[in-house]
């Protein structure tokens, strides 16, 4: 038998699809599982046990491409050959878990005897529904984002009462993450604290000096080491919230894998994140995440998970689900204090006691 798996993106909703593949696999242990995913979440897949191969998708460089640039041929190049990849197997069945129009294209162009989705009346889908064969009743999209695609298998036929992820982290991750934590004087003594404070919309983000006096109490308080990750281009917003702190603390920004990240997270007693990818690398990996929420709905797409934390002003406009805040004050997030995380953390129970 031979599956199909399209999931483009985000980080987030790659990491929310993981229980769904392992799922496919106890229910069909035999069968060949491709997974289709765009390149900057591919590492969360790549050398997964559950999967057979990976086709990865540059559909952003690509349209940059074809447009303009000396490189306009290499890139027609490489999007008929993604055509070919994904049309050089007929499968038994193909899956949309993204319910967008990215994700009904390839949907479209795959061979495939059963193309399933859920069919139309799920919110932002666009259309998705028109490239499927077998179309399931939506459901609520106040149903958490890892449960919705369960629901999907279930209606399917595939039991799925099991959530795990079995993120593909490997030794060499592990020590990755060991080499740069010793290279930054941190042997493992001490608490480690990883706080990623970056996320892709405006009306996510929390006060850089917050985060750096956050980070002061954390060390003043408790010895601990604190680390704050991020992707290549966060690391000006790293940088800005260290020169704002008394104690020394490290910015790890732009310098981990995905896979790495992971191993990073692992080994912190708890994360601190706004709404992101990597708060849910962090759930994946069963370390505790205490997570600020302003603009989005934590029980859709918050951190997974009995032990994980969040904070939100519960504003009357809130979740408002917009990248530009409309009352011009950002006050959703920005009403959040550095008390009221630290009062959080302690709640939870995470740290070690004075």
């Amino acid at each position: 038998m031979n599956i199909l798996i399209v999931k483009l993106s985000a980080i987030g909703d790659v990491i929310h699809t993981l229980p769904a593949l392992n799922a496919l696999r106890r229910c069909y242990p035999d069968a060949r599982i491709t997974w289709v995913v765009e390149s900057a979440a591919a590492g969360l897949v790549e050398g997964h046990e559950a999967l057979d191969r990976v086709i990865i998708s540059e559909r952003k460089r690509w349209a940059k491409g074809l447009l303009r640039g000396p490189a306009r041929l290499r890139n027609v190049s490489a999007a008929c050959r993604f055509i070919r990849e994904i049309r050089d197997t007929e499968y038994d069945l193909v899956i949309d878990f993204q319910q967008l129009l990215k994700s009904g294209v390839p949907v479209g162009l795959a061979r495939g005897k059963c193309k399933a989705g859920f069919d139309r009346g799920m919110q932002h889908m666009e259309h998705s529904y028109l490239f499927l064969n077998r179309r399931i009743p939506p459901v609520s999209m106040e149903i958490h984002a890892l449960r919705r695609y369960l629901i999907l298998l279930e209606a399917l036929g595939i039991p799925a009462p099991d959530v795990e992820y079995n993120l593909p982290v490997r030794r060499a991750d592990e020590m990755a993450a060991d080499a740069l934590l010793a290279e930054n004087g941190m042997a493992g003594s001490r608490l480690l604290v990883a706080i990623n404070p970056v996320a892709q919309w405006e009306t996510k983000l929390w006060e850089n000096r917050k985060f750096a006096a956050l980070a002061d109490r954390l060390i003043a308080e408790y010895g601990a080491d604190v680390v704050f990750t991020g992707g290549p281009d966060d690391g000006p917003v790293v940088a800005d919230i260290l020169s704002h702190m008394q104690h020394r603390a490290s910015g790890f920004a732009g310098r981990t894998s995905l896979k790495v990240l992971a191993a990073l997270c692992r080994k912190a007693r708890f994360v601190i994140s706004t709404d992101t990818g990597p708060m849910h690398l962090a759930a994946a990996v069963e370390t505790p995440v205490v997570a600020l929420f302003g603009p989005t709905a934590p029980w859709r797409t918050g951190p997974f998970g009995a032990g994980n934390r969040v904070i939100r002003t519960g504003l009357p406009c809130s979740p408002c689900f917009k990248r530009q805040c409309t009352r011009k004050d950002h006050m959703c997030m920005r009403g959040i204090r550095v008390r009221d995380v630290m009062a959080e953390i302690r709640r939870a129970g995470i740290l070690p006691e004075e």
